[in-house]
């Protein structure tokens, strides 16, 4: 039981969080009428999220290190060195989509290189940016916390799912500032965590999983190594992003179940394949230090 509590401690945490964002979103779209509510919900909530992570290291009694950060020259180069290892995870994911035609190249876009590196360029610090919000939050201080009171394989399997779950608590509807009521701020918020059931996002949600999986043993294998979580997931999102850019994703192709309508990339192929390098990498550390066990 006391297993379930700190797995949930979290869930608290974010209808807090959620529930403080409806009431802040509902206040300011009376003054900014301009703006989609579900929005403001959205981006308060990460906010309040990130913000959540001060408090939380002082109740758990956690330091820098204890969330990952190395010093600054090693974060610098874990950083380089989880680029590469992104590159190295995910490109083989793009190649494979180019050859069966699920990945269609943008005839429509004007080709030049200077047009190419300035989208790279944008891509790349857009997507540290991303990364600097959601691994201090998800492979620091909620894998720190969990890793307090639970076996690491159940830290890294609960903190997986509630980074793949935020990324499906989202409304499909909006309503207007001009009809919007308090009760009506709080029925996107039930919406949004109702779109968890929904089966459409089933097989997207399992690709965002198995990231997290990926990234919870990356960040466990070392004291100090979110650095690596960050450049790996900075250069996975960004390879996303310039997969959007160069090319349209055929959902009529034979092969095209192997992606979600998500992004047109995470889907049963990313799922299957970051499955079979955590399953090898699992084999080949359990070999190694059998085999080492032996020479002592």
């Amino acid at each position: 039981m006391r297993s379930v509590y700190y797995a949930l401690v979290p869930l608290g945490v974010l209808l807090g969080a959620a529930v403080i964002a409806s009431i802040g979103g509902f206040l300011l779209v009376q003054v900014f009428d301009t703006w989609s509510v579900q929005k403001v919900i959205n981006k308060t909530t990460q906010a309040l999220l990130v913000l959540s992570i001060f408090p939380a290291m002082a109740w758990l009694k956690l330091n820098k290190t204890d969330l990952g950060f190395a010093g600054r020259k090693q974060f610098g180069r874990q950083l380089l060195q989880g680029f590469g290892l992104g590159f190295a995870t995910l490109m083989p994911v793009f190649i494979v989509l180019t050859v069966l035609k699920i990945n269609v190249l943008d005839e429509s876009q004007a080709w030049t290189l200077s047009w190419f590196f300035g989208k790279a360029s944008l891509a790349v610090l857009l997507s540290l940016l991303i990364s600097l919000i959601e691994e201090p939050l998800f492979r620091g201080i909620l894998l720190a916390g969990l890793l307090r009171k639970l076996p690491v394989p159940a830290a890294i399997i609960i903190s997986a799912a509630y980074y793949g779950c935020l990324h499906f608590i989202k409304s499909p509807h909006n309503i207007p500032a001009s009809e919007l009521t308090l009760g009506g701020t709080f029925g996107l918020l039930a919406d949004a965590f109702a779109n968890l059931l929904n089966p459409d996002i089933f097989s997207a949600f399992l690709a965002l999983l198995m990231v997290g999986v990926f990234l919870g043993l990356l960040r466990t294998e070392r004291q100090a190594s979110l650095g690596l979580c960050i450049g790996c997931h900075t250069c996975w999102v960004t390879l996303i992003k310039m997969n959007k850019t160069v090319f349209n994703t055929d959902f009529n192709a034979d092969y095209a179940f192997l992606v979600s309508r998500y992004d047109g990339v995470i889907g049963p192929l990313v799922t299957v394949w970051l499955l079979l390098a955590v399953l090898g990498y699992g084999f080949w550390r359990h070999r190694y230090s059998t085999t080492g066990s032996k020479n002592a």
